[in-house]
């Protein structure tokens, strides 16, 4: 069994095994550690998670996503319902500044725009409305405000990285202002995100620029 064909069967096991997710509905291919998926879902959270559970494989390098959410009758909401709903989610959830995040629905789509102080609160806002209904899709386009204070911050998140299992030695770290650069080589997808969300850690870290190969 060739590497590719492995890494499809081992995918399509993971699928399967994830609880949330309907995997015959699912289809999946691999050509080069890229894992493709494909097919359809009811709603946007399974997506998400399908995502996440191929992510999980080793040997996967990176995953493209290719899934359509086709909403079951009792789970359609119009855009004014579905508008309604999430801003209220967004000012009871405590991570989120009050104001500091506006959100358009089109046909089920939602739209985030604003400016946030950390990474944590944009995702916290995105994570928030991921399972709600009639949701198909999510665009974030929240910013990250920029602050002085961000001239050691490649330092700062080397020491970070350091702390956990990375060698540093297998991953670079470059920040100008507050865009940081991550590129080198982790064993699984799941490393490299990891690494991601340490960066986004850091104070005055705008932009996280991923570049860390899968080997």
């Amino acid at each position: 069994m060739t590497m590719d064909k492995t890494l499809q069967t081992n995918v399509i096991a993971e699928l399967g095994w994830e609880p949330s997710v309907t995997a015959a509905h699912i289809g999946v291919t691999a050509k080069d550690g890229i894992v493709t998926l494909t097919g359809h879902v009811q709603n946007y959270m399974e997506k998400y998670a399908a995502e996440r559970a191929a992510g999980r494989v080793k040997g996967v390098r990176a995953v493209a996503e290719e899934i359509e959410v086709r909403l079951p009758d009792h789970a359609r909401r119009n855009d004014d319902e579905i508008a309604v709903a999430l801003l209220q989610r967004l000012d009871w959830n405590v991570s989120i500044p009050d104001g500091a995040v506006q959100a358009k629905v089109e046909k089920g789509w939602v739209t985030l725009t604003g400016t946030v102080d950390w990474q944590y609160q944009k995702e916290a806002a995105q994570h928030d409305i991921r399972g709600m209904l009639g949701v198909v899709g999510i665009s974030n386009w929240i910013a990250i405000k920029a602050r002085p204070s961000a001239v050691n911050i490649g330092a700062d998140i080397t020491k970070a990285l350091h702390r956990s299992w990375y060698d540093p030695k297998t991953i670079a770290v470059s920040a100008e202002g507050g865009v940081v650069h991550l590129s080198g080589t982790v064993d699984t997808w799941y490393d490299r995100q990891m690494a991601g969300w340490t960066a986004w850690g850091a104070p005055g870290a705008t932009t996280v620029e991923n570049d860390i190969r899968v080997v």
